[in-house]
């Protein structure tokens, strides 16, 4: 904009300088608040501008010249399209940029996407070489007479580009596929873990299917499936320990009482076969009795001397034993070093999620990666930010103890 010409001192009136000063003055406010975060919003720095939802975080590992990369997904939206955006760290999660998109055309037109996972295979499955990445998500939620899906998505280029793979599951009836999660059995086998609205007789149910290609997903069966069909369990994730036990977090909604949504968990041999779906496993617990309620979400890393390893746990909404909020709710991460059995610790985490809200945005699956071994976490969480889902992320040193 060119400089505007001066007039004479004696023709210059108050209002009219008043005026223009009174503009300059509202556009630096306007510019203010557009860029100073909510006071009530998560801290650390921002992951990227605009709405994000259901973050996840992975450390690359079997990516030949990537190793040591951090990578980090969101669902975020273009318009109507409902997209997946991957973040890039080449220093250890201290700094992210977005990289690449995974743009769906089912999810595409406000169709609706949500909840995606990201995993980066840790051997060869058929011709998709160890390194290889998946994003996975529910599509299709907000289409009339919709029939979601679980599709996915593939990456061989540290996630520059993805291309569509194979669907997991297609819904028989309007009913919802959520949440994803990948893991490879002691077959070698990739499993996907999903929860499932389309069986009449539960509100509800977990389910696991899985691949030798990529393309083919065979063996759907369940694997927590309350008898109560009013039960609502869901948002697993597994991850494998260092004896091989596998780890199954997940959360179980009733229809009433002092422990609706609150997490559960239970293990398996193999990665497999989790025992009979309608037992619904243990409900982790602090030495003081308090424990999570809503979207868990886990992380595993190595310990030295104990072949178990390190469990990380995180929840929506921290309780107290007696159902009141804890006073560390968004702002608290579990660690256990027996395999999940026992008292869980505390430790804090990372981010602060300030929002008291219990909806799909604070705190809501926050994504937990700790390093390579196991001395410090870095997470990434979602809170409201002047009426907009932002992601931050930070790391913070793992206090010693057991």
């Amino acid at each position: 904009m060119s400089a505007p010409t001066r007039a004479p001192a004696r023709l210059l009136r108050p209002t009219a300088l008043l005026v223009p000063l009174l503009t300059l003055l509202a556009l630096l406010a306007a510019l203010l608040t557009a860029l100073t975060p909510d006071a009530d919003a998560a801290t650390g720095t921002p992951l990227r501008d605009g709405t994000a939802l259901y973050p996840r975080a992975v450390r690359l590992a079997h990516t030949p010249g990537a190793e040591g990369r951090v990578l980090a997904s969101v669902v975020t939206f273009s318009g109507n399209d409902g997209i997946g955006a991957v973040h890039e760290s080449t220093d250890d999660g201290r700094s992210l940029r977005e990289v690449g998109t995974v743009r769906d055309p089912d999810a595409a037109g406000g169709q609706g996407l949500c909840c995606a996972t990201l995993y980066e295979l840790p051997r060869q499955i058929g011709d998709l070489p160890a390194g290889t990445l998946l994003w996975a998500a529910s599509v299709g939620q907000d289409e009339a007479n919709r029939r979601m899906a679980l599709r996915v998505f593939k990456s061989t280029d540290v996630g520059r580009t993805w291309s569509y793979l194979s669907t997991i599951a297609t819904a028989p009836n309007d009913r919802g596929l959520w949440e994803p999660e990948f893991s490879v059995d002691a077959s070698g086998a990739l499993v996907a873990h999903y929860s499932d609205e389309t069986d009449p007789g539960h509100s509800q149910k977990l389910v696991a299917a899985r691949t030798t290609d990529g393309r083919t997903w065979t063996g759907h069966h369940d694997t927590i499936a309350s008898n109560p069909a009013s039960d609502r369990p869901g948002m697993a994730v597994v991850r494998k320990l260092g004896d091989g036990t596998y780890f199954m977090s997940y959360e179980i909604c009733a229809a009433a009482g002092q422990y609706v949504c609150v997490v559960h968990y239970r293990t398996s041999s193999d990665g497999w076969n989790w025992g009979d779906p309608a037992h619904l496993g243990y409900r982790p617990e602090t030495a003081d009795g308090k424990y999570f309620k809503h979207a868990p979400n886990l992380a595993w890393a190595p310990e030295a001397g104990n072949p178990k390893g390190r469990l990380f746990l995180i929840g929506q909404v921290l309780h107290n034993r007696d159902d009141s909020r804890a006073e560390g709710s968004g702002r608290t991460v579990w660690v256990n070093s027996a395999g999940g059995a026992g008292p869980w610790r505390e430790i804090p985490a990372p981010v602060a999620v300030e929002s008291t809200v219990v909806d799909h945005c604070p705190n809501y699956s926050s994504s937990l990666l700790p390093s390579a071994d196991g001395s410090s976490l870095l997470e990434v969480a979602t809170d409201w930010d002047g009426g907009v889902c932002r992601a931050c992320f930070a790391a913070g040193a793992v206090p010693p103890g057991r």
